[in-house]
């Protein structure tokens, strides 16, 4: 049974913020699903501090080894989730997960404040993609932005603080320390590429923003790539993302040095993609001995 954080989880398969709506698959499958649940903790969709609809459709477009989506954060906002999604969330037979953003240490600070209050709420996940409206550069891709957000927030709570890299930067392992150093409990990695697509039906943009952002088996090189050389800059535990179709894709994570891992656009196509991972896990790191030693060859 592994533990993250302090956490104890029956198995180290999670979702990805936003590719699994509970409370939507709980309105269709019942309590069934709490009987069976795919994942061994849930981390809800990003919040941020006031309701957002999301960008214009069209919104997500497949690609050959994936899919690329430019969704824009809908959400009820923090008073909205606290009062509203935040109890059926609760219902969930696993620890919940909080992901929020913002775009100020202020609007930051309160959302965390807020929210870890809340027993509700095992641990938080800092999703750092949005630029600081008093610097303009993204906390996400600046080590020292992201460190300063840190030790604004490390105060306020003694629940574990999960800070989620984007892929987007020449060395993610540089934001990851210096989240570290900051005082996160843990980073995840990684979050959608930079991507965009024509529809070749009209020649225009196939995504109503222009560009959205890449995820599935296509990135998942890219995601062990940046794993390994987080995993040596820190000693935190990761959670491991990007690509994961199957539980040797899993395996492959855990080798480059991943605690958890995290199954996210692969459950767009199969609901149970969670358990069916958690369930082949145990047995495919047995059998693929050989690839995991590889892993650590330079």
């Amino acid at each position: 049974m592994p533990d993250f954080c302090g956490i104890e989880l029956a198995h180290p398969v999670i979702n990805a913020s936003g590719t699994y709506d509970a409370i939507a698959a709980r309105r269709v499958f019942g309590d069934a699903l709490l009987a069976e649940f795919p994942f061994s903790a849930f981390v809800s969709k990003t919040i941020t501090p006031e309701p957002r609809v999301g960008n214009q459709p069209r919104r997500i477009w497949e690609t050959p080894a994936g899919m690329i989506n430019s969704i824009g954060l809908p959400n009820k906002g923090l008073e909205g989730f606290l009062a509203e999604d935040l109890p059926q969330l609760a219902e969930l037979p696993v620890p919940l997960i909080v992901s929020a953003m913002a775009t100020n240490r202020e609007d930051f600070a309160r959302m965390i404040e807020r929210v870890a209050e809340r027993d509700e709420v095992a641990a938080i996940e800092l999703n750092v993609s949005c630029p600081n409206v008093h610097s303009g550069l993204i906390v996400g891709e600046q080590p020292s932005e992201t460190e300063a957000l840190l030790e604004v927030l490390r105060p306020l709570t003694g629940k574990p603080l999960i800070v989620k890299l984007t892929p987007n930067v020449a060395n993610p392992e540089a934001v990851a320390l210096a989240a570290e150093e900051g005082g996160a409990d843990a980073v995840s990695l990684i979050n959608t590429l930079k991507a965009s697509a024509v529809d070749p039906a009209s020649g225009e943009p196939a995504i109503a923003a222009g560009h959205g952002g890449l995820s599935g088996p296509a990135v998942r090189p890219i995601a062990l790539q940046q794993l390994r050389a987080v995993r040596a800059a820190v000693e935190v535990p990761l959670i491991g993302m990007g690509g994961i179709s199957t539980a040797a894709d899993a395996a492959e994570f855990i080798a480059a040095g991943a605690t958890v891992v995290a199954v996210g656009t692969e459950s767009f196509r199969d609901p149970g993609a969670g358990t069916r991972v958690a369930k082949g896990l145990e047995t495919t790191v047995s059998q693929s001995q050989p690839r995991v030693r590889a892993l650590h060859l330079d």
